[in-house]
């Protein structure tokens, strides 16, 4: 299975994690966030800046993800009601660092809090199937549509 993850240039040749606190992990905990699809990976972005492109130079990262790969899928109806709002982080959190911290899956797939129907996935890059399972297969130059205010 491939996902995708746009980052920074810089950036964009390892698979590194900051183990800052998102929707679905609590600081410290090592992850990576991915879309199925480039274009949800951009809207995604867009989304985490008011819908005003970074500035900058991007890559969009191709990450292989092994056929024997464990994906703990998160099944939408077990969420909460408001679960895609900044105010229900906490339960979110929670459900993240239940499936990180048990170590049983390497990958969540997760509904995307833009388009339900669509797919983003967590990585444990501590998982001890992460460096036989997960590979950087390429980074490639990402172009921002021009319509897209920039920011600053």
């Amino acid at each position: 299975m491939m996902v995708y993850r746009l980052a920074r240039a810089k950036y964009a040749n390892n698979l590194l994690t900051s183990g800052a606190p998102n929707r679905w992990n609590t600081l410290g905990q090592q992850v990576i966030y991915a879309s199925g699809s480039i274009s949800l990976c951009a809207l995604e972005l867009l989304a985490h800046t008011n819908g005003i492109r970074p500035d900058g130079t991007f890559k969009v990262m191709h990450i292989e993800i092994g056929q024997s790969a464990p994906i703990y899928g998160v099944n939408p109806k077990s969420l909460p009601t408001d679960w895609h709002l900044l105010a229900a982080y906490s339960a979110t959190q929670k459900m993240g660092a239940e499936w990180y911290n048990s170590m049983k899956y390497l990958l969540m797939r997760i509904p995307s809090a833009i388009i339900t129907s669509e797919w983003n996935y967590v990585i444990n890059t501590q998982h001890p199937d992460f460096e036989k399972e997960v590979k950087l297969v390429r980074s490639e130059d990402f172009f921002w549509d021009h319509r897209f205010p920039v920011e600053g």
